[in-house]
């Protein structure tokens, strides 16, 4: 149950991440948002290691939130994607198949 908890508490990282590049910090609701999704992630990840090594859930927790954040990025905002990038997203997933194998 940890892991479904530390990829609901990643999901929550990209939600507020992706939601700073829309809207920034300037009007109420969308802030309120924003802090909620922060709450949310950093309270899950809480959760989460209650059962999970400490550096293993904070690598995966961080791991999903830089690549789903760059991914969205590719998607929504037309960031580039070059292959060193593609290729540097892939080893993040890679280090975090490879931590949860081993925990």
């Amino acid at each position: 149950m940890g892991w479904v908890i530390l990829l609901l508490a990643g999901l929550c990282e990209i939600v507020w991440a992706v939601a700073l590049k829309y809207w920034g910090f300037g009007k109420i609701l969308p802030s309120a948002g924003i802090l909620a999704a922060m709450g949310a992630s950093a309270g899950l990840l809480g959760l989460a290691l209650r059962t999970l090594p400490v550096g293993t859930a904070y690598a995966v927790w961080t791991g999903i939130g830089v690549a789903g954040t760059t991914t969205l990025g590719l998607y929504l905002f037309n960031e580039p994607a070059t292959p060193v990038r593609l290729g540097c997203i892939g080893l993040i997933l890679i280090g975090m198949v490879g931590l949860k194998l081993s925990s």
